[in-house]
């Protein structure tokens, strides 16, 4: 993994467990257990997935230009493997037909 994305990550991580620590209402909410007379162990899990966008891929971030298009659907929808991954770790099954 590139040393960019790592340190990415590790800001991203130190960002999420300063919100938690700063949090007003989590604090809150812990103490009133504490109070209750119960100790507090929190643990939270999350999925963070990054995918290198290729060049050709336009960013959420580019602006829209030109005239709106009409879309129009089949009723099918494919699934990249990365959905079916997104999926699976949901555990929600998929039938897709051939």
């Amino acid at each position: 993994m590139e040393e960019r994305l790592k340190s990415l990550m590790q800001d991203l991580g130190n960002a999420i467990n300063e919100s938690l620590s700063d949090s007003e209402r989590i604090a809150e909410a812990i103490g009133e257990i504490k109070r209750a007379g119960y100790d507090v162990f929190l643990v939270l899990e999350a999925t963070i997935g990054f995918n290198k966008r290729d060049d050709s891929e336009e960013s959420p971030d580019d602006e829209m230009t030109g005239e709106p298009q009409e879309i129009t659907t089949t009723g099918r929808v494919r699934f990249t493997t990365q959905d079916q991954r997104f999926l699976k770790a949901l555990r929600i099954a998929v039938d897709e037909e051939a």
